[in-house]
């Protein structure tokens, strides 16, 4: 015998037994993996050994442990991946300090389904919730996570620091999100896709419609934070651009669920009643709106709306991009989940579908949370210190500006002078009609929207000053 290969490799998989053997060849390798695999990855890593491996029986052993809850499974179509449920791997438990609370609930996770008891979504951890006065984060977290998120003065207008590492966060978020759905781009291939429109070698094109959609929908929070809200409209609207083009049914898009839906490897069975997920859709925006602390409202959404499932697949990613609005609005660091551990966040939120502990994701939200605070800070110190004299007169500028472009004025130093507004001090009107000419001047297609100008209005400009090389903002 060849002790190279294992005796039941040697002899058919129709035997009675093997099936158990293929099994437990599939925990080993993916046990050893340092990262999660693909179904075509697991098929040629036996066939090594095993070149006549069938790959129905292979597909059919990948299902039965991940109903087992032994396997979990992550990602959707050609991006799906697996990995070893096995709490004790060692990336999952030196990721980030837990608390022995957060381990006894990994451990719970690590028994087989058929000995978890099977639970169904339990409406009285919403509604007996009271905002300000029970917490799932204590004083002391909330505290720390305040001192770690605080970006600068209270008063400044909602979204003001999100504007200031937009251009970062639509990365970091778009493809730390993503890569917890199983999306194989890495950082640089997303900056790419997102700077350049450059897809990634070797992906398919669903995983750039999902980096993508992410994009969107941050920009939407974004350019309008006075405008979103913790309401129906901002977390419908924000399904239908995270979801665009990755559902089966189009209908269901930006609409709450109307069909039954499971949690896979997992003893818990959101309700099927579209009733009752209204109500309470309804409810877990509605209190996550009374909460005082930005904080305990991002941590509610982040748990409550997968918890719910209200949507027939994107919940999770709802759930990550709803669950920064409270921060962007208080202007706090926002979360972009990077370098998140991906077996403990998973693993927490499936804590809460079936206890209705938060232990091991209270963990992880702080380690997640310390991360993204860490990155944020690093780049606002490389940020160039703002002119103090462009911000006194920022919104007279930009009003100048837009006087200048939407009614066709000539803007020479005489025209600057006569729409100086009367409350500029006589000592700076010099210095603001420079400025404003400085604005005029360094107008173009990637930046006139800060000026409340609509593209038609900017073409026609263009068209106007220009006319003698042509239009140049084609995709008006």
């Amino acid at each position: 015998m060849d002790r190279d290969i294992p005796y039941m490799l040697k002899g058919s998989f129709l035997k009675e037994n093997t099936m158990k053997d293929l099994k437990d060849l599939i925990l080993k390798f993916l046990s050893e993996a340092e990262s999660d695999v693909s179904l075509t990855e697991i098929q040629e890593k036996l066939r090594v050994s095993q070149p006549s491996l069938n790959r129905r029986s292979l597909q059919r052993a990948v299902l039965e442990l991940v109903k087992a809850g032994q396997i979990s499974r992550h990602g959707a179509g050609p991006a799906t991946k697996y990995r070893s449920s096995n709490p004790e791997r060692k990336d999952e438990q030196d990721a980030i300090p837990l608390s022995a609370a957060a381990k006894r609930q990994l451990a719970y996770l690590a028994l087989p389904l058929i000995k978890r008891t099977p639970v169904t979504y339990r409406d009285e951890l919403l509604f007996k919730y009271v905002p300000n006065k029970d917490f799932y984060l204590s004083n002391e977290i909330r505290t720390q996570l305040h001192d770690m998120g605080r970006t600068g003065p209270d008063d400044r207008p909602a979204g003001t620091h999100l504007r200031d590492v937009l251009g970062r966060l639509l990365i970091d978020l778009s493809w730390a999100s993503s890569k917890l759905e199983g999306n194989r781009y890495t950082l640089l291939d997303t900056k790419r896709l997102i700077e350049e429109g450059k897809l990634a070698e070797g992906t398919d094109r669903i995983e750039a419609v999902m980096i993508l959609n992410h994009k969107a929908a941050i920009e939407m929070i974004a350019e309008e934070p006075d405008h979103v809200g913790i309401d129906r409209r901002t977390f419908l609207n924000l399904h239908a651009l995270l979801a665009d083009g990755l559902m089966r049914d189009e209908e269901a898009v930006g609409r709450l669920r109307r069909r039954p839906v499971d949690i896979t490897g997992s003893v818990y069975t959101p309700t099927a009643v579209p009733q009752r997920i209204d109500d309470c859709f309804i409810r877990v925006l509605a209190t996550a709106r009374e909460i005082s602390d930005p904080f305990e409202a991002s941590f509610f959404l982040l748990v409550h709306i997968p918890y719910l499932q209200p949507f027939e697949d994107v919940n999770k990613r709802v759930s990550r991009l709803g669950s920064n609005i409270p921060l962007i609005k208080a202007n706090l660091s926002p979360l972009s989940f990077i370098d998140m551990p991906e077996d403990l966040y998973l693993k927490g939120m499936q804590a809460f579908y079936e206890t209705g502990k938060t232990d091991l994701i209270q963990d992880v939200y702080l380690a997640a949370y310390d991360r993204s605070c860490q990155r944020y800070a690093a780049i606002s110190k490389s940020m160039v210190v703002p002119d103090a004299f462009r911000i006194a007169w920022r919104a007279d500028l930009f009003d100048l500006v837009h006087r200048i472009v939407t009614e066709g004025i000539e803007p020479d130093d005489a025209a600057l002078i006569a729409l100086t507004p009367v409350h500029v001090p006589e000592g700076d009107r010099g210095a603001f009609v420079k400025m404003a000419m400085k604005e005029i001047e360094g107008l173009h297609e990637g930046n006139f929207m800060r000026y409340r100008l609509r593209a038609g209005q900017f073409q026609q400009w263009q068209d106007r000053t220009h006319a003698d090389t042509g239009p140049s903002c084609p995709e008006a």
